[in-house]
């Protein structure tokens, strides 16, 4: 269910969005509140899942991970027990920074990380081994595109 936004909450959404790293006092003056009430606004909007974690952004490739893949995993079955075991798998591999289940002609959409090809082979395998996918669909990442934009929370 959708929570209730005001003006002042959208404001701090799109300030943190751009920047989450401010300290809290310039927080609170660019959106004209005091530094106690914008803690207490953004400690609400937690709470209530609006915001799911302030985190830092890091780039793979400066960190040492240049290959980023995105990979389409069709399973080779389609019931509760081989969805479980592709989500242990996907859920233990620190190289899949994000995965969700999809629809269409597959079923889930991961971006991987990897040093070499060699760690990208081995996770591949541990997908389809372990995992149970039956077919992936493996597309190497250029560069961006479009970096992530902010959440349009307003109409």
């Amino acid at each position: 269910m959708a929570v209730s936004l005001d003006e002042v909450d959208i404001r701090l959404i799109r300030e943190l969005e751009q920047n989450a790293d401010r300290p809290n006092v310039e927080l609170a003056r660019i959106v004209g509140l005091s530094p106690a009430a914008t803690l207490n606004r953004v400690r609400r909007l937690k709470e209530e899942g609006v915001i799911g974690a302030i985190r830092a952004h890091v780039d793979p490739g400066r960190a040492g991970l240049p290959l980023q893949v995105f990979v389409l995993a069709s399973l080779g079955q389609h019931d509760a027990a081989a969805n479980r075991r592709f989500e242990q798998v996907v859920k233990k591999s620190p190289n899949i920074l994000s995965a969700d289940w999809v629809t269409g002609e597959t079923d889930a959409l991961l971006h991987l990380v990897a040093h070499d090809v060699e760690e990208l082979q081995k996770v591949l395998m541990a997908l389809q081994g372990r995992g149970g996918a039956g077919r992936l669909i493996t597309l190497l990442r250029l560069e961006p595109l479009k970096e992530r934009s902010p959440t349009p929370v307003a109409r």
